[in-house]
């Protein structure tokens, strides 16, 4: 499997990622160790997961293989932490009390003794920026993580993370995990250029958009059974009138075609349009079953043709803010979406 660099940090990771929101939830133990055999066995090295995930179930579900497999040799382990984990005030967020807490209770869970990519799952408004970078930078020199990410930060969040941790002397923020798919391309704008300019590992998350690029849902019958929006109906019917519009089914249609065209999956298409995008580390992917994964693991056999991803460009694309985007096409004589796929090529180191 192909592998490139995470950011600045040294690691190398392979350009599939393994998330594990569903472990412990939509996916059991034994399923889930199963996945994870088949993840490594396919040349896989990163495994994504968070506290919050389950309460703390996918940890453990994660930390029990780790056991049996003989520790984490050759992988890469990620984790998160800032969403509540208990109804207790104090057991969330991004401040010093609750990181340090929080920490030990994921190498507690995983088994480690120290954690590989330990990142904020998403900015905090009650607590100070710095109380959040020094905190993760006591835990780097306390030797209980190597490096610092974040997720779901804004630009002007992340450009202050990185430049307050840059000025000060502080551990590095050396990734950001977004989300990213052809249904959800607004990171492109900031994001994306900033993380080129930066040099910041990409991780996206939700890269087939909650199953909707993998052909699931149509736009005559809402969802129901076996999908996760059918499971859900109180957040599934909402989720699904959100993504119930035109531009969805237009990109649905030509992701369909592409994939009838080529005889594969939509979503093997879909994730290998994210695979390709600039600046792009690292896509995570998401299953409840090992033949699930073996769809999606089995994109890394080929590669969409200039054609093909010029044409799902075109269709995904999402338009762009009138002010000042807008106005920095028609007055500044830039392209912003060409600019952007003309910057970079994906930070392919080897295989």
């Amino acid at each position: 499997m192909e592998h490139r660099s995470l950011g600045n940090s040294g690691f190398n990771v392979s350009v599939f990622g393994l998330g594990t929101m569903t472990f412990g939830a939509e996916a059991d133990k034994t399923t889930s160790h199963a996945i994870l055999d088949h993840y490594v066995d396919a040349g896989g090295t990163l495994v994504d997961t968070a506290d919050v995930y389950t309460r703390g179930a996918s940890e453990e579900i994660i930390g029990s293989w780790l056991a049996a497999r003989g520790g984490a040799d050759g992988l890469t382990i990620a984790t998160k932490a800032r969403f509540p984990m208990s109804d207790d005030p104090a057991d969330r967020g991004a401040g010093r009390a609750h990181l340090l807490r929080a920490v030990d209770a994921s190498l507690s869970r995983l088994g480690l003794e120290v954690i590989d990519l330990y990142q904020v799952h998403a900015w905090d408004p009650a607590t100070p920026l710095e109380e959040t970078l020094q905190t993760l930078t006591e835990l780097v020199e306390a030797g209980k993580i190597r490096h610092a990410g974040v997720s779901n930060f804004t630009a002007w969040q992340l450009q202050r993370a990185v430049l307050t941790a840059q000025y000060e002397g502080w551990a590095p923020i050396v990734s950001l995990q977004p989300k990213y798919s052809l249904l959800s391309r607004d990171i492109e704008l900031e994001l994306l250029p900033l993380c080129l300019e930066q040099k910041l590992g990409l991780l996206p998350w939700s890269p087939l958009a909650g199953g909707w690029l993998t052909g699931k849902y149509t736009p005559q019958e809402r969802p129901t059974g076996a999908t996760r929006l059918g499971e859900n109906p109180s957040r599934g019917i909402e989720a699904y009138d959100l993504r119930n519009t035109d531009r969805t089914w237009a990109i649905l249609e030509v992701v369909r075609a592409v994939a009838s065209a080529r005889d594969t999956t939509m979503s093997q298409v879909a994730l290998n349009w994210v695979r390709g995008r600039p600046g792009v580390t690292s896509v995570l992917l998401g299953v409840r079953s090992v033949e699930q994964l073996s769809d999606n693991l089995a994109a890394l056999s080929w590669e969409l043709t200039d054609n093909e991803v010029s044409v799902l460009n075109e269709v995904s694309a999402p338009g762009i803010p009138i002010y000042p985007h807008g106005f920095m096409e028609a007055y500044a004589g830039m392209d912003i979406w060409e600019d952007l796929m003309t910057r970079v090529e994906p930070p392919a180191i080897g295989r």
